[in-house]
């Protein structure tokens, strides 16, 4: 693929030849290609401050001269360099042109029109390969004009291990790039942890990690409650274990009939023999089978591998249902709610978000819809193409599968109205907040900072973030204190550094950036703190947040707090107040959050080996000495000779530990 690169005049001089030709190289998505900069054009409205729609109409009017009619991805981007959407085109020439007729375009185009500064283009040799491009883009960069999975989540999988001799089963998140089997995904952490639990009752497969079953002496709690047959103490021969991983496999694999089947057999054998414990053994596995099937809500035999997406729209917003098979078997479902502007058809919704859906999930051989898709043809093939298999993209009209979209639309109703709800709620509470504390708008964000720390020790800020919908988890931050002057358990000083990081960082952005900017900060403390917050907001110059500390009552009692405000008298709410009750749960779930990550950092700190430590020491040699030694102690106190015989220690490297450790020079 190339790209046409439109820069600016600085640009140009610093990089390119007068020629006006440059090489670069860059990664997208871990695939490494040649962008080719032709041709350059400077053009002054690209510069200068301000935007209107006829100076963005003239920006891309510049473009479409030297634009090819080949397919590709565009990007138009603001003066401040932020990329403001990513379109995929079969024709460049054309779908940019489009842009310059705005009597065409509705509204939140135009106001996306009159913002663009500048145009990036990546030609493409097909218009699949342009999907599948501007759908990484789109997962990557996140656009604001764009259609977004709000959640952009990761979905999990459950992965049988490879390579090793008693293979674990485990939950995994993430790119599947270990090595082993993966199964799923699943629609939901419940879900996953649900029947993961059952699969080890049913299985007693091991799921401790390698280093922790290379160190056992005897066998764990997990063998104690029969979830694990304890193969790190030789409770099981190697045969037997790996047919509790082949019977893994096939259950997972849809052939749980006669998985069941077997296990019944092999009950109703030991019984005859009366082997009652050994017969109770296998009686206890076929009920977590059981128990993982029972929880599968829906039962078809018209669909293998498939997942299935329905939409239900209403005054401009939608609710995407997903509901997740494979191998006959119902993996969970899950609600999504997409950001999107108030004009876009609910079909146009639909297949952006299928598309960014797999930009990470491998596609099935069948995926379900709701209702046609613009590109349904284009999508399919981008799916196939990704899968490496025919992926079918379908419409049902009638039978099982009709009646499964009927299901899934009814649950995106139901999840649609619950939503909207909360959502009512929320924004009734903000109201009441509004006008308990005088705010001169509603608050569309919410900040609360809290510490946590032992005796100054491990010393964590963090930042929550609420808002018209609820807690904004993805927005939560939190601050490793750096500072090394402050006295232990200085919880001014550690405020004043949290918000002079997060407020000096905002700064250098354009505050007026509303998602990113809160009306109110909430601060877990009383007068202190709230100084300490009001100094850091005049030394930045800061003035148009509202800073509010909440100290706790006397005796700690919840109900009873104060709330102080810079130059107002203290202000007391009634018990049972909502509003009171509202800042409870934000005071306590920055609470929550800044425990949380505390615990995280003080636990990878104990659990840091001496090991880490030791120059050219790396995770394979560590994993090597501890499952010789058994522990890091042991290593710290073996001889030369002893660290010579350990397998990939050569006597070099084992010289180097043993000086580490005994402060040879």
């Amino acid at each position: 693929m190339s790209v046409l690169k439109y820069v600016t005049e600085n640009e140009t001089q610093k990089a390119c030849p007068r020629e006006g030709r440059i090489q670069r190289s860059r990664t997208l998505e871990g695939e490494e290609y040649r962008i080719n900069v032709s041709p350059l054009y400077y053009d002054k409205a690209m510069n200068q401050d301000g935007s209107s729609l006829e100076k963005g109409i003239k920006v891309i009017k510049k473009y479409t001269q030297t634009l090819p009619s080949s397919p590709g991805v565009y990007r138009m981007i603001n003066s401040r360099d932020d990329v403001l959407y990513i379109g995929k085109a079969k024709n460049l020439k054309k779908r940019v042109l489009s842009y310059t007729q705005p009597d065409r375009l509705p509204i939140r185009l135009q106001r996306m029109v009159a913002e663009t500064m500048r145009m990036e283009f990546v030609t493409t040799h097909t218009e699949v390969e342009a999907l599948l491009l501007e759908v990484n883009l789109i997962k990557k960069i996140m656009p604001r004009y764009n259609i977004l999975m709000r959640d952009s989540k990761s979905f999990a999988y459950i992965r049988l291990e490879e390579g090793h001799p008693f293979p674990l089963l485990t939950k995994h998140r993430g790119p599947r790039n270990l090595p082993g089997e993966y199964f799923g995904p699943f629609a939901s952490a419940e879900a996953v942890n649900r029947t993961l639990t059952a699969l080890h009752r049913a299985f007693l497969l091991r799921s401790c990690p390698d280093h922790v079953f290379a160190s056992r002496k005897r066998p764990c709690l997990q063998y104690q409650i029969k979830r694990c047959s304890a193969p790190c103490v030789s409770y099981i021969s190697h045969e037997d274990y790996q047919k509790l991983v082949q019977e893994t496999r096939e259950f997972l694999q849809g052939k749980s009939t006669q998985v069941q089947k077997r296990l019944a057999q092999s009950m109703e054998e030991a019984s005859a023999h009366r082997e009652y414990e050994k017969a109770a053994v296998f009686r206890d596995r076929i009920r977590a089978l059981t128990a993982i099937q029972a929880r599968q809500m829906i039962h078809t035999t018209s669909l293998e591998d498939a997942d299935i997406f329905a939409i239900f729209a209403s005054g401009g917003k939608t609710c995407i249902q997903l509901f997740l098979f494979r191998h006959g078997a119902n993996y969970g479902a899950y609600s999504s709610f997409p950001a999107h502007g108030e004009d876009v058809p609910p079909e146009e919704v639909l297949e952006a978000y299928v598309a960014q859906f797999y930009a990470e999930a491998s596609p099935p051989r069948e995926v379900l819809v709701s209702q046609p898709l613009p590109n349904s043809k284009l999508l399919e093939e981008a799916l196939s193409e990704k899968a490496g298999q025919r992926v079918k993209l379908l419409v049902p009209k009638s039978g099982t599968k009709a009646e499964l979209i009927k299901h899934a639309l009814q649950n995106a109703k139901e999840s649609f109205e619950r939503q909207m709800a909360e959502k009512a709620s929320q924004e009734d509470l903000l109201r009441a907040f509004m006008d308990t504390f005088d705010l001169p708008t509603l608050p569309h964000r919410i900040e609360v900072y809290d510490n946590s720390h032992i005796q100054g020790t491990f010393a964590v800020g963090a930042m929550i973030v609420a808002g018209p919908d609820g807690f904004v988890k993805s927005a939560y931050r939190k601050f490793n204190i750096r500072s090394q002057d402050l006295s232990p358990g200085d919880d001014y000083g550690m405020m004043r550094e949290v918000l002079t990081r997060r407020f000096s960082q905002a700064l250098a952005h354009d505050k007026d950036d509303t998602p990113q900017w809160p009306e109110v900060i909430l601060i877990d403390g009383g007068k202190g703190q709230l100084k300490a917050a009001e100094s850091i907001f005049a030394d930045l110059g800061i003035s148009d947040i509202q800073l509010i500390a909440i100290a706790k009552g006397p005796d700690r009692n919840a109900g009873r707090e104060t709330f102080y405000l810079p130059d107002r008298e203290p202000i007391r709410l009634p018990p049972y107040n909502k509003v009171l009750y509202y800042l409870e749960r934000l005071r306590d779930e920055a609470h929550r959050f800044a425990i949380s990550a505390h615990r995280k950092r003080r636990i990878k700190a104990i659990s840091r080996s001496k090991l880490d430590e030791v120059p050219g020491i790396g995770a394979r040699r560590k994993r090597s000495l501890l499952q010789h030694f058994g522990s890091a102690k042991a290593v710290e106190g073996a001889g030369l000779k002893d660290l010579e015989n350990v397998e990939g220690i050569s006597k070099n490297i084992a010289k180097k530990i043993y000086d580490y450790f005994h402060g040879a020079n």
